[in-house]
């Protein structure tokens, strides 16, 4: 709590209500109603570089897709990290009652967001964009991969570490043309996606997105919205072949939904695999039935 009174008080804002929002897992976000009965949402990053991060991003897409506007920022001091103000988006996390026609809409923005044309293959930092060594996409995916070995294999039993470091080869090799550097979330799920009646009316959260591949933004759609609501994989695909084509995603989502559980198991072990535990358990259970055990 104190830092959102610091927040408030660097940016000099007159608040009747402050709640927070506790479905947020990396930053801190609060919702705020201000004097003037304007709400707005302040959110601390849970490092300085992505506060860079979602302020370009943000500012790149408006008018592009609907996002929130960034009405403010502050950039920290020596405690914290610093913050934005954002614009309220009059609307609810879509995460029931999916159908076709939303999935449709959804399938247009997610196609509109990957042809935003990115600098390179990188990220916005605190010190301005970072391009991936030799700009190269597939390099990168493969040094994360050979990074998170070690932690995950404090993690995961000796049978399935070794099924999974096999399996990588099998996946990787298979993968088809890298289509970028564009705009990827990087966490495009239905809880990122907000949406009013039967339409969608904003998507939010882009503290990791970057320049990368299309092919990356796919597993969560896969994961949380074709496999549990039936039909919208195919009005999803419709909607976005109306902005761009789509990739042949059987060996996308076959290399994809592997690497995601696993750097997830390592993002679980960073942040405390005791306060993660069903996360955890939910990618290790991932991770079994890819690979055979």
């Amino acid at each position: 709590m104190n830092s959102i009174l610091r927040v408030i008080e660097q940016l000099q804002l007159n608040v009747s209500t402050l709640h927070d929002v506790p479905e947020s897992f990396s930053s801190e976000v609060y919702k705020l109603t201000l004097a003037d009965g304007e709400t707005v949402y302040v959110k601390i990053p849970f490092n300085r570089d992505k506060l860079h991060r979602e302020f370009a991003i943000l500012n790149t897409l408006q008018g592009v897709i609907p996002v929130p506007k960034v009405l403010d920022i502050w950039y920290g001091d020596e405690h914290l990290t610093g913050a934005l103000l954002l614009s309220a988006i009059q609307g609810a996390p879509c995460t029931e009652g999916i159908g076709e026609q939303l999935a449709f809409q959804i399938g247009t923005y997610h196609a509109m967001m990957h042809e935003v044309k990115m600098p390179g293959f990188g990220v916005h930092t605190a010190g301005g964009f970072q391009q991936l060594e030799d700009n190269d996409w597939r390099l990168y995916i493969q040094r994360n991969f050979e990074a998170w070995k070690q932690p995950c294999s404090e993690v995961l039993d000796a049978e399935l570490y070794a099924r999974c470091v096999r399996h990588f080869d099998h996946v990787f090799y298979a993968l088809p043309k890298v289509d970028g550097p564009c705009l990827v979330h990087m966490d495009f799920r239905p809880g990122n996606i907000l949406v009013a009646g039967d339409r969608v009316a904003g998507i939010i959260d882009f503290e990791s997105a970057r320049g990368g591949s299309a092919e990356i933004d796919f597993t969560k759609v896969n994961r949380y919205l074709w496999q549990v609501y039936p039909g919208t994989r195919a009005a999803y695909i419709e909607g976005y072949e109306t902005v761009r084509p789509m990739m042949d995603l059987e060996d996308v989502l076959a290399f994809y939904s592997f690497y995601d559980a696993f750097s997830a198991v390592v993002w679980c072990k960073s942040r405390g695999m005791e306060q993660n535990q069903r996360f955890l358990q939910e990618s290790i259970s991932t991770l079994r039935a890819i690979v055979g055990e």
